[in-house]
């Protein structure tokens, strides 16, 4: 029987059961249909991380600016370009913005930008963009008029998109490459994983289903990341199908993954088996959606039937928006860079607290956006989710949205005292999704001290400190986790007998403490596990101490992202065995510790 540990006493506990447990280059070719027989890529298990679920903004007490007028402003400064998508975690800088041109009275115009915020949806022409803009800008125009200065996107996302433009940038020299600088909000819902409700309850059934989706991208990102805690196959070939596990048609935006399911989009696929192809042929049809707002809505307007199987909901720190943008020009124009950011920062101050901006926020996204049947009230709507009938009757979870102020980049960056670089450990475990699935097309990516500078966060912190609290998360260790997200068993190493680590359990903590990062909105279950070698009493004391000697390294690590309640102990000795205690190979398999993430009834 497992029990909960607490120093100073055993308590009992309920036993858990097993639930529901990039961004990218879109436009990549691939395999091209081969004979029978011959071998194909194989479908793999994706790599299991474990991710959030939601925790409300925090109420940001500021004095409301005044709205910003519509007539174009600052015109009198030079056009600052960027390419953003139809997303909702934007909504700070519409506001900042006033409209599609930075407006007059507006916060932008009150730090001397005039930006225009021009949506596109196609990750490819936005890397063209940013090619175009270096270039120009290496032949010795200090303020080009091509491409774009800057793009917003899906940071779990940027490891393939920045391997992808910055191969092509580093052929014009190191300093043209492409930099993250900041982030403006995250998703919170919005992106997500639709499909049959059976598979909450029973994820094995989404074996041999067809999913639309933008590949490599965020919300093909959830799904890969579901599959991996659910230990369940991608099939990575999309002219393919294995009847084992998840299959793909790649659909070129994310408005248009939902319209192959609405259409009832079939194929005839040459079958594979473990990599091969087995000559016989099988008509499937969409039954899975990976897609955004509106892309969700539309799925429950126009046909419903699918319902949220995972989301940014549960996976909350997954997809911070962010802002990239060419080194060079931006090391040369920093007083414009740190502008957008101060006034973004501070439009998300205003959405966060301000009676009526978040809805003047609505209307510029809608005017940005220019979504057909999406106005004002939709985009606000939605930034803040909904829970509303489809159009067969069930209910359904869509939208969610959240903004980031000046605060929250400093946690988000790992700048804030006590805090560690979520980006970071976004970037480096989806990046690693990629590369596992496509090695050929994404055989590597760059490290993140190389594609990011918060230099100008910084800076901007230094012009005026944060008067606000960022996103906090917080837990009550009293309230048990209610609905497993994941668990997985990790075999981090100990000195013989003893609860202290051993030089090659480092790689191991380091990777748990990168995926714990991205899952900053969960309950963390640490439980330890030994094998049966000694007495019950000494191993239920041992597995006792190496459960505490992890959630004790866990918050030495991060004291933010890691607060009191939220890792909590279980020691079980040597009563659940996953292999027989008979052999060494079976002991060393009992000698591990379990992580089990989840949310409470109140999250």
């Amino acid at each position: 029987m497992a029990v909960r540990i607490e120093r100073g006493g055993w308590l009992l506990i309920l036993l858990i059961g097993v639930g529901l447990v990039g961004y990218a280059l879109k436009h990549y070719g691939y395999l091209e249909k081969i004979a029978p027989s011959a071998k194909v890529a194989e479908s793999t298990v994706p790599k299991r991380v474990d991710l959030p679920a939601l925790n409300p903004s925090v109420p940001s007490n500021v004095p409301a600016a005044p709205l910003p007028g519509t007539a174009p402003g600052c015109a009198d400064k030079p056009e600052v370009r960027m390419l953003v998508w139809a997303w909702n975690a934007q909504m700070g800088l519409m506001f900042a913005n006033g409209g599609p041109r930075a407006t007059t009275g507006s916060l932008m115009c009150k730090e001397g930008v005039n930006l225009n915020l021009i949506r596109q949806d196609d990750s490819s022409k936005m890397q063209e963009a940013l090619v175009a803009f270096a270039t120009e800008l290496k032949d010795g125009d200090a303020n080009p008029s091509k491409g774009a200065h800057f793009v917003a996107i899906m940071g779990d996302g940027s490891a393939a998109f920045l391997k992808g433009v910055n191969d092509t940038l580093r052929r014009l020299g190191p300093a043209y490459i492409a930099r993250v600088v900041g982030s403006g909000g995250f998703s919170r819902g919005e992106d997500k994983l639709m499909a049959p409700p059976d598979w909450k309850g029973n994820p094995a059934a989404s074996r041999g289903s067809l999913v639309a989706g933008v590949l490599r991208d965020g919300d093909w990102n959830i799904a890969q990341k579901w599959l991996g805690d659910n230990g369940l196959c991608s099939n990575p070939d999309e002219k393919t199908y294995d009847a084992s596990c998840m299959n793909w048609v790649n659909a070129s935006d994310y408005l248009d993954a939902p319209e192959k399911y609405i259409a009832n989009y079939c194929e005839d696929r040459p079958v594979v088996s473990n990599g091969k192809r087995t000559g016989e042929t099988k008509h499937v049809c969409v039954n899975g959606v990976v897609t955004w707002t509106p892309g969700d809505v539309n799925v429950a307007q126009k046909r419903g039937g699918l319902v949220p199987i995972v989301s940014t909901h549960e996976y909350t720190s997954q997809m911070p928006h962010v802002v990239i943008g060419i080194d060079k020009w931006m090391r040369d124009n920093r007083s414009t860079v740190e502008g957008i950011l101060k006034a973004m920062f501070d439009g998300a101050d205003q959405v966060k607290s301000v009676p009526g901006a978040l809805h003047h926020a609505a209307e510029v996204s809608s005017a940005v956006y220019n979504e057909k049947n999406a106005d004002a009230s939709y985009w606000e709507k939605y930034f803040i989710g909904a829970r509303e009938a489809d159009k067969q009757g069930m209910m359904v979870e869509l939208g969610g949205s959240t903004v980031n102020n000046l605060a929250d980049n400093l946690q988000v960056f790992g700048l804030a005292p006590g805090s560690a670089n979520l980006f970071a450990a976004t970037y480096t475990v989806f990046g690693d999704i990629v590369v596992s699935q496509y090695p050929d097309l994404v055989p590597k990516y760059p490290p993140v001290k190389e594609i990011l500078d918060t230099s100008y966060i910084q800076d901007v912190a230094q012009r005026a400190a944060p008067t606000t609290a960022a996103q906090q998360q917080q837990f009550s260790a009293s309230e048990p986790v209610s609905n497993v997200i994941s668990r997985k068993s990790w075999h981090i190493n100990f000195d013989t007998g003893k609860a202290t680590f051993t030089p090659s359990a480092m790689n191991d903590l380091n990777q748990l403490l990168r995926d714990l990062l991205v899952a900053g909105g969960t309950a963390v279950e640490v439980h330890g596990h030994t094998d049966n070698a000694g007495s019950i009493e000494t191993n239920q004391k041992l597995s006792e101490d190496r459960a505490f000697a992890v959630k004790n390294w866990l918050e030495q690590q991060s004291p933010v992202n890691f607060p009191p309640g939220r890792v909590r102990v279980f020691a079980h000795g040597p009563t659940n065995p996953i292999a027989s205690n008979s052999t060494p190979e079976g002991r060393a398999q009992n000698r591990r510790v379990e992580i089990v993430l989840g949310t409470t009834a109140t999250r």
